[in-house]
């Protein structure tokens, strides 16, 4: 079987056994249109996906992969900015009720910015042009880590810089007018969790704590 046959076989089995059972689910959202109550950002790790892990149907949430579950902070530059272009339309679009950042446990994004803060390869350097100027956004996750506690190091270290990530995540999402307006108006919420899919555990960020609470 050639490798493409695997994808192109689960979309026959997506056909017969999903699709053939609820027409009616896709019909209605093609006649009425997307209309999710969340927005997830979640990384792009392949053994992260979030409709699998959150059981959702098609329809239930919108979904922003990127490389480490990054919200980049506003900036208003006239150049590229797809994580910032999918919040907007989730927000003001689609008129979202939450937005909620999920990050994981062995996040390769925020293991390679722990790698170059400590004076190691960056993972985007030679022809890579992207990924060290993206991770590098996370700089501020591994200085709270740290800041936390000084003699973090290894696995520990990058435990605590992955829940950083996303409470630093957190803080750029109040960085857009837009986002900062609708929490104000009581029309939207913002969520952080982590997620360790290796263990089967799902944390989330309690503000009022300040600390990261499991999902019993």
């Amino acid at each position: 079987m050639a490798e493409i046959d695997i994808l192109l076989n689960g979309f026959r089995k997506f056909r017969e056994l999903y699709y053939q059972k609820s027409p009616n689910l896709y019909r209605d959202l093609i006649r009425h249109g997307q209309n999710p109550r969340f927005a997830v950002l979640a990384c792009s790790d392949a053994r992260v996906d979030p409709a699998i892990v959150l059981q959702t149907e098609p329809g239930d949430i919108f979904a922003v992969r990127n490389v480490a579950a990054l919200v980049p902070p506003f900036e208003e530059d006239g150049l590229y900015h797809g994580t910032s272009a999918a919040l907007e339309f989730a927000v003001r679009e689609l008129h979202v009720e939450h937005v909620i950042i999920i990050g994981h446990a062995h996040c390769g994004g925020v293991a390679a910015m722990i790698r170059k803060q400590e004076g190691g390869e960056d993972i985007g350097a030679g022809e890579g042009k992207f990924i060290g100027a993206w991770t590098d956004l996370l700089r501020g996750a591994h200085e709270r880590a740290l800041a936390d506690n000084p003699e973090l190091k290894g696995d520990a270290l990058l435990s605590a810089s992955e829940r950083q990530a996303v409470r630093l995540s957190l803080d750029n999402l109040s960085t857009f007018p837009f986002i900062r307006e609708a929490v104000a108006a009581g029309k939207l919420s913002l969520q952080g969790w982590y997620l360790n899919i290796f263990d089967g555990a799902l944390e989330i960020w309690d503000p009022d704590s300040e600390n990261f609470r499991q999902v019993s």
